[in-house]
């Protein structure tokens, strides 16, 4: 917005700005008219529950634990391991399974350092996922 002063006489070329914002808030206008209004995201299958009358299978052979308790010993699901085997047990658990995911469970009087020290093996071991479940609290503690 600057204004000539002086006496300059003679044509001046100057952009006259008013019809290119016309065009742009039209197309401003028509773009936002295209659009979707809500934005879509990718199509999920939720699990849908089986018949009544078919026996649902046991998923729990799927499912697969490192239990640690208070005096330092380590069980995969109910199996006995040690420290040293963890990662090669479960390398052999996982080789023919698509989906790499182990939960951790560690006794409520266990040091955080073990756990963690699972979960890095268990990372070692070509896991994606670990999850970390906690121990349950007794009444009145």
């Amino acid at each position: 917005m600057g204004m000539a002063v002086g006496g300059g006489s003679g044509p001046q070329s100057n952009i006259n700005m008013t019809p290119m914002i016309d065009i742009l808030l039209v197309l401003l206008i028509i773009f936002m008219a295209i659009s979707p209004v809500s934005p879509h995201g990718l199509d999920a299958l939720a699990p849908q529950p089986p018949p009544p009358n078919v026996k649902q299978p046991d998923n729990n052979d799927r499912t697969v634990v490192i239990v640690l308790d208070a005096q330092g010993n380590v069980k995969i699901n109910q199996t006995d391991t040690t420290w040293e085997k963890l990662g090669d047990s479960l390398v052999d658990i996982f080789k023919t399974r698509a989906e790499k995911v182990v939960f951790v469970k560690g006794d409520k009087d266990l040091e955080f350092q073990k756990v963690a020290q699972a979960i890095d093996i268990a990372h070692g071991a070509g896991i994606d996922k670990v999850g970390l479940m906690t121990p349950k609290v007794e009444a009145g503690q």
